[in-house]
């Protein structure tokens, strides 16, 4: 028997998922075992009424996440944040276009997220055009690089906080900044980055944000846009009103509770945890990276605006499956990148974009995890994987 099969599993892939909060679980335990347990929040008698007025005091935690002077109306709640990518996406870019006919110009970053990516081409049948723009070698896009590509037919900037495989941080603030000069909104996708580091959108100038609450230790499938009073958006789902009339379908009380409880349980802290999880993410690094065949992504770590709880490195002569599968037998449960688009053995399309060759690339790995790790954990998995390296 292997010491993998004689451990619990360490789970360090937080940035694919992470499990609920106890915050979060209680708020569901209490909805399960009150009146308004299976309660339509639309409907017009006095439980409706109730469970309407109780998702709106979630939908004012939430807003408070995004920053002091949100407003609750300016956040449309969603199943998810691959939906709330979409209805950005999609919904801003024919927003702007139906206030200004000449605007049918899109411009997203090379290193999105494949939410983002994959409905480009929904994009290009709606008859916009779009352009890529790419990030520099440290993983993170140059705001002199999207100022070349701006003009007055722009209609959306959409570009992440954070990206979900290197961890790098974006200049949300100039890149935003740069769009409007240009007359452009612009929308961030902070699902990977939103309670990890501070984030308030009226700082960053933006005029949508999308997150979602299994990434904080909120419930799979509950999510939510912040969009900024007044901006332009096109639904693009129909059908009974809710949210304003700008997201169709009856809401899920439940888990947005859930996602309530788990961000309100993180907001005061992000400042505090991001400082802990930072010297922790460094000493992986350091100790990782001072074995010769192993490489940070984005070049020098210490100099890289990154999240705080990911450490993205590749191995050379080495693949990611054959290292997930070797850390996954010593009982440590890793990824090769964005768990959305495993199972290709295409190189990580972030990578490629950052200049990093195919065969580097295809020896990926991210460890990724937040305030629950035991810092034990990372010193063996640290050990483990330099003993696999070391043995290779």
């Amino acid at each position: 028997m292997t010491a993998g099969q004689n451990r619990i599993p360490v789970n360090l892939d937080y940035a694919a998922s992470t499990p609920m909060r106890a915050e979060a679980l209680l708020a569901q335990r209490e909805y399960d075992d009150s009146e308004l347990a299976g309660v339509n929040p639309n409907s017009l008698h006095s439980l409706g009424r109730k469970a309407a007025a109780r998702l709106e005091v979630a939908r004012r935690e939430i807003a408070r996440s995004f920053g002091a002077r949100v407003r609750p109306s300016e956040i449309v709640l969603t199943n998810g944040g691959t939906e709330a990518n979409q209805l950005a996406l999609l919904g801003l870019a024919e927003g702007a276009r139906q206030r200004d006919r000449k605007r049918g110009r899109v411009i997203v970053s090379a290193i999105e997220h494949d939410s983002i990516l994959d409905n480009l081409p929904l994009l290009r049948a709606s008859g916009f055009t779009v352009d890529l723009v790419q990030p520099c070698r440290a993983g993170y896009v140059e705001p002199a690089k999207l100022v070349e590509l701006l003009s007055d037919d722009v209609a959306l900037v959409s570009i992440m906080v954070a990206n979900n495989e290197t961890g790098v941080v974006q200049p949300i603030r100039e890149l935003a900044a740069a769009a409007h000069t240009a007359g452009a909104l612009f929308h961030t996708d902070a699902i990977q980055g939103y309670l990890h580091i501070p984030l308030d959108v009226t700082e960053l100038g933006v005029d949508a944000m999308s997150v979602a609450a299994h990434k904080i230790g909120g419930p799979v499938a509950s999510g939510a846009l912040y969009l900024k009073s007044r901006t332009p958006l096109r639904p693009r789902i129909f059908g009974g009103g809710q949210e304003a009339g700008r997201r169709a379908g009856t809401q899920d009380l439940r888990t947005q509770l859930a996602f309530a409880a788990a961000a309100s349980s993180l907001t005061p802290h992000v400042a505090q945890e991001r400082a802990k999880l930072q010297a922790l993410s460094d000493k992986l690094y350091a100790t990782l990276t001072a074995h010769q065949r192993i490489h940070a992504t984005m070049g020098d770590y210490a100099q890289a605006d990154r999240l705080p709880g990911m450490v993205s490195i590749y191995i050379d002569g080495m693949d990611s499956e054959e290292l997930i599968i070797k850390l996954d037998a010593a009982g440590f449960e890793v990824s090769a990148g964005s768990a959305c688009s495993s199972g290709s053995m295409d190189p990580s399309h972030v990578l490629s974009a950052m200049g990093i060759g195919r065969e580097q690339a295809l020896g990926a790995l991210r460890i990724s995890f937040d305030d629950r790790v035991n810092p034990g954990d990372l010193d063996d998995f640290a050990q483990t994987l330099l003993s696999i390296v070391g043995a290779a």
